[in-house]
């Protein structure tokens, strides 16, 4: 079926409404719009949808939202009656159609015979993981694009331990997402007649509430808090998000009595009108953050995203300049001020872990290694994190301390089972406050860091290149990398090949082999350099890029810099 069948099929079927059909016929001589906009169905992945916001097969709207959950009814109900009373928690953010979509998840779940719990209001993605173990649900539905333009929206899973539905799983609820070939198929019901069926509850301030206290359980200097955090000046950005009443509330009631928002950017709008991206990865999100911390001279700046499972910090360097910290600084710190704390209060456990993504920073695990503490690697992706936390929890081998990956995801404690930027934004004060108490900034905590354990700096560079064309040269760069791994970048050597595809680790001088310890193959690739510097590639799996990723240690920053600099144009210069 090519894009014009399908575009007819939506416009003749009696199951589309008359505004989605007045959308499709204002479009009807736009050729290209239209095979954008049909040309294939809008792919459930394994974390769910994800696409811009409109009518037709491959865009977000009621219909596809409607299919995929379907898909997901209809793999739940094949769990027995048990899952179906268990029912599916559902939450959403700001983002245009939000609060459309989840409710249309809902009815549809409900027709289906299986229990809802639809927050009354935006809530952050931590909060829908929190409320799946909480509520004992079977299943959890986030509405949400993360940090995407705001043209975008998305719908992602979660199953019974509040982390997003793992491969194995996600690959089976694919299934049966594609098996939903018609309109008709999709069963949806009133509300008035989910609630007569007692299938429909709306949750709120309960819920939320136990979220809070678990959160607030997390600090773990409270005396501290309460002796300097209401001296310590915050400035917060929810980026229009759903962190703005959750992160204020905790801090608020912790004794961090001088938070001070963005005012332009306190509400939720779904059009994000005050940034480019709604991200706080882009220093250019902190903007008008940085405008009202120079006012107040503050002393950080925290902003979460949409969805708030992402954090960004804004601290002041050695020249008072206020300068966005990296995700993998941050999670240093975090690591360093975590594990610290806790050993000073003498609660570090003799068999505590830390989990970090393979493309993360080794300067966490040199950090957890001085406490003697262990570093347990996963995929990029927090649902890996997530996998590692239940094991730890089944086996009881180890004790989760905090995870976190190099695109501003953090978590401490095991409630939550994604990135939670509420419990950052927490310990990310509290840390403040720590240093703050030894007359240090966090800055100076970084530069303390590097001078212990070297002066650790990272890049990334991703290649967009779009369409077959653009498949095939991804798949020939990471071949040539696999079947041909360069012998030195920019002038030293490299000493290991890590190919996860292959789940082998070769030691160059040694001329050994050892099998990695992941569950599952990735296509990734992994070279370390005899200066203990290193870079990764890997195709991203939801755009049409790969990603390079680099590391470098060096005596000072600038040391570690021009090293980064050999390492980028060395990699580099073999991809163009």
């Amino acid at each position: 079926m090519d894009y014009r069948d399908r575009y007819r099929l939506w416009m003749e079927s009696p199951v589309i409404d008359k505004a989605t059909k007045e959308e499709l016929a204002a479009i009807a001589h736009d050729e290209k719009e239209l095979e954008d906009r049909f040309y294939k169905d809008l792919e459930f992945g394994t974390g769910g949808l994800r696409g811009i916001i409109g009518a037709g097969s491959n865009r977000m709207n009621k219909y596809t939202v409607g299919r995929a959950t379907q898909g997901l009814a209809n793999y739940i109900k094949k769990q027995g009656p048990q899952a179906m009373n268990r029912g599916v928690v559902i939450a959403y953010d700001s983002r245009r159609m939000s609060k459309e979509f989840a409710l249309e998840a809902a009815l549809v779940l409900n027709a289906n015979g299986i229990k809802t719990y639809l927050y009354d209001e935006l809530q952050p993605t931590p909060v829908l993981s929190f409320s799946v173990r909480e509520l004992g649900a079977m299943a959890g539905i986030v509405i949400t694009a993360s940090h995407n333009p705001p043209a975008y929206n998305g719908y992602k899973v979660y199953w019974e331990d509040g982390g997003q539905v793992p491969p194995s799983r996600s690959e089976e609820i694919i299934k049966e997402v594609y098996a939903v070939n018609r309109f008709e198929d999709i069963r949806i019901i009133t509300r008035e007649e989910a609630e007569a069926r007692g299938l429909f509850h709306l949750i709120g301030e309960d819920v939320l509430s136990r979220y809070i206290e678990r959160v607030k359980q997390l600090c773990i200097n409270k005396e501290l808090v309460k002796e300097v955090g209401k001296d310590l000046k915050v400035v917060y950005t929810p980026l229009h998000g759903a962190g703005n009443k959750p992160v204020r509330r905790v801090l608020g009631e912790l004794g961090f009595k001088n938070v001070m928002v963005v005012p332009e950017q306190e509400l939720p709008d779904p059009e994000f009108r005050t940034v480019k991206y709604p991200n706080p990865e882009e220093p250019e999100a902190f903007a008008l953050a940085i405008q009202l911390a120079k006012k107040h001279d503050a002393d950080i700046i925290i902003g979460t995203d949409p969805d708030s499972d992402r954090l960004g910090v804004v601290v002041k360097d050695g020249n008072g300049e206020y300068v966005v910290l990296t995700g993998n600084q941050l999670g240093a710190l975090l690591v360093n001020y975590v594990l610290g704390s806790l050993q000073r209060a003498g609660r570090l456990p003799h068999n505590g872990a830390i989990i970090k993504t393979i493309v993360t920073s080794e300067m966490g695990r040199e950090i957890a290694r001085s406490y003697g503490m262990e570093t347990v690697d996963t995929y990029t992706g927090f649902k890996f994190i997530a996998e590692r936390i239940k094991e730890f929890e089944d086996t009881g081998d180890k004790v989760f301390l905090f995870g976190y990956e190099e695109s501003y995801g953090y978590l401490a404690g095991d409630f939550v089972r994604d990135k939670d930027g509420v419990i950052a934004s927490m310990l990310a004060c509290e840390m403040a406050a720590y240093y703050k108490s030894r007359g240090m900034t966090l800055y100076d905590g970084l530069v303390e860091l590097w001078e212990k354990f070297g002066y650790y700096h990272e890049a990334q560079k991703s290649v967009y290149l779009e369409g077959k064309e653009g498949m095939e040269r991804i798949k020939a760069i990471m071949e040539d990398f696999r079947t041909n791994p360069p012998v030195d970048v920019g002038g030293v050597g490299v000493t290991v090949v890590k190919d996860y595809k292959e789940l082998k680790a070769y030691y160059v001088h040694e001329g050994k082999v050892s099998p990695i310890p992941m569950s599952q193959a990735s296509n990734v690739l992994r070279y370390t350099l005899a200066d203990g510097s290193w870079f990764a590639l890997r195709p991203s799996g939801t755009e049409p890029k790969i990603k390079f990723y680099f590391s470098t240690v060096g005596k000072s920053l600038e040391d570690a810099r021009e090293k980064m600099n050999r390492l980028v144009d060395g990699v580099m210069a073999r991809v163009r």
